[in-house]
C-alpha cells in the first residue's frame, strides 16, 4: 500500500492531516507503511497528479475522498462531524482506508 499525503507549501492543514492518517494506519494494523509527504509546488504539479486540493490523501494513486482534480494550488476543506475542517479526521480516514482495502 502506498499512501501519499499532497500538499501546497504552508498549508496549515498538511501536519494535522498527515498526523491523523498516521494514527488511521496504526489503528488498522498498518504501523510499517509509511506516509509519503509530497509537496504540490505549481499548478503544472496540481494538474498533473490526482490533487484535489491542499490536503489530499492519496493510497495507491486514489484519493481516499474522491472529488474532482484541481488544477490550482488550492486548499480543501473536509466535512466532519464538528462542521468543515481542513482535514479529515483519523476516524474518517480509518473508514476511508477500510473501503479502500476491499
Amino acid at each position: 500500500m502506498k499512501v501519499e499525503l499532497l500538499h501546497i507549501v504552508d498549508c496549515p492543514n498538511a501536519d494535522i492531516a498527515e498526523t491523523n492518517a498516521r494514527a488511521a494506519l496504526d489503528a488498522l494494523g498498518f504501523g510499517t507503511v509509511a506516509v509519503e509527504v509530497v509537496t504540490i509546488r505549481t499548478e503544472a504539479e496540481a494538474a498533473s497528479t490526482q490533487f484535489g486540493g491542499s490536503p489530499t490523501i492519496l493510497v495507491d494513486g486514489v484519493d481516499l475522498f474522491p472529488t474532482a482534480p484541481v488544477r490550482a494550488l488550492a486548499c480543501r476543506v473536509y466535512a466532519t462531524e464538528s462542521g468543515f475542517a481542513g482535514a479529515p479526521t483519523p476516524e474518517q480516514i480509518e473508514a476511508a482506508l477500510q473501503c479502500a482495502s476491499r
